[in-house]
């Protein structure tokens, strides 16, 4: 039994395919299909149902992948303790975000970690929060990024508190307004991004559920941020923006933003990492490069 057998068995289970699994480990499937064989043969068991679509582990392989999963972690976790000592960052890192985060805080966060760790290789991917978890518990990605406030149980390790605003179109009879607040703001107004691609924090969740009370002409489901805005400058209505957007906005387009009036209007931004994950030092070089470009972004928007 390998390290190659296990990573090679626990890409099968996570993709459920054996070509897509070879792809993933820069092998050709030929070549994983007989290593995964040989770790059948010398167990003495069938780790794989074939014949399912996708490909799935057996009731034995279930029990193995677990085992596999825990002896992978311990293999690499003593590799990155040397490492550690050694005063080395490398390797490479996969992040999912949350896709109201990844347009603004990748911009000021990837060239600065990368010119300071040029030896590691990041590859990022948008996903929904569920999408997230998912590929957390199936080792797709190494960190998840996103708003807190998700009914689910992991652990989350705070980055930062970001204002949200209001982006206002100039034809709304609250643009002259320097902040808003909650109850002068009609439902039917408010375009908002389905709940789970929302930004907001339990205050700015009344919003939400007045404005699905609401009777409304459209909804917005899977939507970008940019279309809303987009929406915003050719009606008459007004949405939620979070503060790193403000510096992508054009500058004509900045006058349109307004502060909630009487509450701390914002959103927590975690961070979520596998629970057999063992790269320490990447993921606390990631942790402090954002934090250290969020900490100028908040306090930029803070107007």
């Amino acid at each position: 039994m390998t390290i190659i057998q296990l990573e090679y068995f626990i890409a099968v289970a996570n993709y459920g395919s054996f070509s897509i699994a070879a792809k993933h480990c820069f092998v050709t499937q030929p070549s994983l299909s007989m290593q995964i064989s040989n770790l059948e043969d010398e167990l003495g068991v069938t780790l794989l149902d074939r014949s399912s679509k996708p490909i799935v582990p057996t009731e034995v392989g279930h029990i193995v992948l677990e085992q596999a999963k825990e002896a992978v972690a311990a293999f690499y976790y003593t590799k990155e303790k040397v490492n550690s000592l050694k005063g080395e960052i490398s390797g490479k890192i996969r992040i999912g975000m949350f896709p109201t985060i990844s347009p603004y805080l990748m911009p000021r966060f990837i060239p600065k970690f990368t010119q300071k760790y040029p030896d590691v290789e990041i590859e990022v991917r948008d996903m929904m929060v569920p999408g997230l978890i998912n590929a957390l518990n199936r080792d797709l990605v190494d960190i998840a990024i996103f708003p807190s406030g998700a009914p689910i149980k992991i652990k989350e390790i705070k980055l930062y508190d970001e204002k949200l605003y209001l982006y206002v179109s100039p034809k709304n009879e609250l643009y002259n307004h320097k902040e808003i607040a909650l109850e002068d703001i009609n439902a039917i107004d408010l375009l908002m991004l389905a709940e789970g691609n929302s930004p907001y924090n339990q205050v700015i969740k009344k919003l939400f559920f007045a404005r699905k009370n609401a009777k409304t002409i459209y909804n917005f489901f899977n939507c970008s941020l940019e279309t809303m805005l987009h929406m915003v400058d050719s009606t008459s209505n007004m949405t939620i923006i979070p503060g790193m957007a403000i510096d992508y906005l054009p500058q004509e387009k900045r006058k349109h933003v307004r502060c909630f009036a009487k509450i701390n209007a914002h959103r927590k931004i975690i961070m979520a990492v596998g629970r057999t994950y063992v790269k320490i030092s990447l993921v606390q070089a990631i942790k402090d490069t954002i934090l250290s470009v969020s900490k100028k972004g908040v306090a930029e928007f803070l107007i």
